[in-house]
Order: C-alpha cells, then structure tokens, then sequence
C-alpha cells in the first residue's frame, strides 16, 4: 500500500530544496510558521534561516524555543547553511532533531526526522496529554514517564506538589492518557466548599435531605461514572467525610444524603495536595488507612525552581495562549526579559509565571517586544526595610518574631500594591487567596 505523503512545513527564507510530492506548507516569516503549527499537524518542521522577522532582537534560537513550546511533538529540523558546530550544538540542545548545514543533504535529514516519527509505536504517537505537560527537563520527563505507565490503568493517583505547580494539569494529562480520557473529567476543590455541603456535593443528595435541599441532586462520584474524579486540596477533607471516602474506595459504592439506595459507579479517583498527608496522619486530622489507600501511586509536580530549563518553554507558551486568546499580534521577549525570567525564584511556581505573562502583554500596551520593565515580579527579594532591621547580637534573637515580622511586612507592601485587593495581592506573592488569608489570621494572633 502507498504510503501518505509526507506533510511538512517550512518556515523562513533560506533555500531548501523538496521534492515535489511532499505536501509543504511555506509560512514566510516566524510568525506565519507559529500560527500554521497551532492550527495543522505536520509530520515536521522546517526552520530554513534566514528567517525575517527573527533576525534582529529575536534569532532562530528564539523561534525554535517558541515553536517546541507550542508544539513538541512535531520534530523540527533547522537549515542554516551559515551554522557552525557551537550553531548546530546549541540548535540540539532547544530541542532541534537535527540541523542541516551547507554540506549536507537536507531532504534525507528531512525524512529521517519524518519517518522516526512516523514508525514510532501507535502509543507514542498518539499522546496528545504530553503537549500538556510543557518542558523537557529530567523532572518533567520523570511525570511523563510515570503517566505513560499507570494512565491505561484504574489506579488511585496521589498527586502532591506545592501552590501553582500545575497538579489539576498532571491529572488531566493523566485522565486523557487513559480510556476514560473520551469523557470530561470532573474535578472539586475539596477546600472551596463549606465542610457542611460537601458530602452532598461529593454523593449527591435526594429531595428533602436537608433544609434547602428542593431537589435530589447528583453528587460528583456519580457525575463521574466511567471517567475521572479530580478532589484538590485533599487533606483539608473533614474527618467524617473522610470516612465515606474510605467506604467509597474500597467498595466503589455509595449512598446519596437522605436516601438508603446504594449505588455502584465505576470511577477513578486522583487526589491532589500541597500539604503533607503524613503530617496531618501525626496531627489526627487525616486518616492513616485513607492516606495509604489514596497513595498508590504517588505523583509529584516539580515547583519551577527545579526545572529551570523550562521557563523559557513556558513562558513562550503563556505568550501565545494569551495572543491566541485575546486575538492579539504574536509578541515576543527581548533576550533580556527571558535572563530575567530565568534569574527569577518563582515562589509561585508555573502558576505565578502565567500571571507575570498575561500582566506583561497588558501593560505592553500594543507594543509586541516584551522589555524587562514590562515584568513586575514580587517576591524575588525581601523589602529592603525588613532587610535592614535583620540583627543577630551577641544576646542573639527571637527567630520566629523575625521571620513573622519580615512576612507580614511582604504581606503588607503586597496588600498596599493591590490597593488592598486580596486575590490580586495573592496573585502578586504566587498564593492562594485562602492561604493569603490563613497567614494574616496567624499573624494577626501572634501580634496579638
């Protein structure tokens, strides 16, 4: 049988010479390539230097990073007929599949990047949950190759990881690498319901059950059934819920609120966390035979700090999803604002690099160069005031009376910045809103 032709697309200026029954798609300039690859599959990506609007502030490297951010699993092959050995190394370690210089012979390149891909196993051809998990780094390949193993099977999922992480993105690459991915997954903040409702919530409820309880209503296990359940925030789950949660995995049976009729579902279960189960087991707030039921298989999502490989990846990625999004011109980061980026501790994680993004394409203004300015990253150091009331005499000092004073007045300069707003002051110090406000109640108790 004839084999399908092979579909590739070109992007730039410099001369490669295809055969004539490739189906080629020419994109002239970076920008015509970055929108044709977000929209079409391509077997592989051509990159032919020069190309015009990434040779000044922006080079090839840049465009290849924003390609692979955009799309991975398209091998991209870079023509550069100037490229030296340091060109050709420094191409490979972006993420090219190969470069193609002067000497060489550019189509047979071309269809070997093509052709690896397409004699891939059919598994690993079709992962489209990998484009979700954005980097290469080893930590983020070590996620994917845990996904790879466990997403065919039913089993429960612990993911644990700290605030802005990306754990509800592990678990929906995770639900999309199963069988169930052909259904939505369903997804609750265990810490965004009042300890009142959430039985109900979780197990639905009939008419009558409680006051306001007009209807009967299907709790999410039962929205559920066939796919995936998604519970973040686990371990702040009360107690008593804890136990029908127990009674629910063991036995995949449940009982709606008011009512005696047991229904059966068939539901995979994936937790998530910021908080150490453990510690909660020792402080009796969470139950031991839950934790070890729910710790199957354990996941961790990397905080950025430890992928530093991948910022430039991400925030290329968030600059195209806010474009695409808000149907804006494709903007770009000067090289200065990427050091910037990359010289940054991200407290916050991922979560507080995508807000950094879309605040900085706001304050760019219709500019499409990404300065430095343009990024406004809280958190990097602490307040020069706090700094210099930092003493340590021979009498020594109260250290946890520092180290509070020195958070409240971060908490503070973050609160007068967002006028007092306390979701845009989290956002600023990469928290969660609950989390802003639990260490104001503490500190406000230890002033006290």
């Amino acid at each position: 049988m004839q084999r399908e032709a092979l579909r590739a697309l070109r992007i730039g200026a410099g001369r490669v010479d295809l055969p004539s029954d490739w189906m080629v798609d020419h994109a002239e300039t970076g920008a015509e390539g970055i929108d044709r690859l977000a929209n079409v599959d391509y077997d592989v990506a051509i990159v032919a230097a020069p190309v015009p609007d990434f040779t000044n502030e922006f080079t090839v490297d840049d465009l290849l990073e924003r390609l692979l951010a955009l799309r991975r699993s398209v091998p991209m092959v870079v023509c550069d007929h100037s490229a030296r050995l340091a060109d050709a190394v420094r191409y490979m370690q972006i993420g090219a599949f190969d470069v193609v210089g002067s000497e060489d012979n550019a189509v047979a390149t071309i269809e070997t990047a093509a052709g690896a891909w397409r004699s891939r196993p059919r598994e690993a051809v079709n992962e489209p949950w990998r484009e979700m998990l954005v980097g290469t780094s080893p930590a983020m390949r070590r996620t994917a190759d845990v996904i790879r193993l466990v997403g065919k099977r039913s089993s429960t999922v612990l993911i644990t990881g700290e605030t802005g992480t990306g754990k509800e993105v592990v678990a929906r690459a995770l639900h999309l690498a199963s069988p169930r991915g052909r259904f939505p997954m369903v997804a609750v903040n265990v810490a965004a319901l009042p300890e009142t409702l959430l039985e109900a919530e979780l197990f639905g409820h009939v008419k009558g059950a409680f006051t306001g309880a007009s209807q009967q209503r299907v709790g999410r296990c039962e929205q559920a059934n066939r796919s995936t359940l998604f519970m973040d925030e686990i371990g702040d789950l009360p107690l008593d819920v804890q136990t029908k949660l127990l009674r629910f995995l063991q036995e995949r049976e449940f009982q709606r609120v008011g009512s005696s009729e047991t229904i059966r579902v068939d539901v995979r279960l994936i937790v998530a966390t910021n908080v150490n189960l453990l510690e909660r087991v020792r402080q009796g707030t969470f139950r031991e035979d839950l934790y070890y039921r729910l710790n199957v298989v354990p996941i961790t999502a990397p905080p950025l700090r430890e992928r530093p490989e991948d910022i430039a990846l991400l925030a290329n990625h968030f600059l195209a999803k806010v474009c695409r999004q808000e149907e804006l011109a494709p903007r770009h980061l000067a090289p200065a604002t990427l050091a910037k980026l990359q010289g940054f501790s991200w407290p916050g994680n991922v979560r507080q690099l995508e807000n950094a993004v879309e605040t900085a394409i706001a304050l760019s203004g219709d500019r499409e160069l990404l300065i430095p300015s343009d990024f406004t990253l809280a958190g990097r150091a602490l307040p020069a005031s706090a700094l210099q009331s930092i003493a340590v005499s021979e009498n020594g000092l109260n250290f946890e009376q520092t180290v509070g004073r020195i958070e409240r007045q971060i908490i503070e300069e973050a609160l007068r910045k967002a006028h007092g707003n306390k979701t845009a002051a989290a956002e600023m110090l990469g928290l969660k809103r609950t989390t802003l406000s639990a260490k104001l109640r503490s500190l406000a108790v230890a002033a006290g």
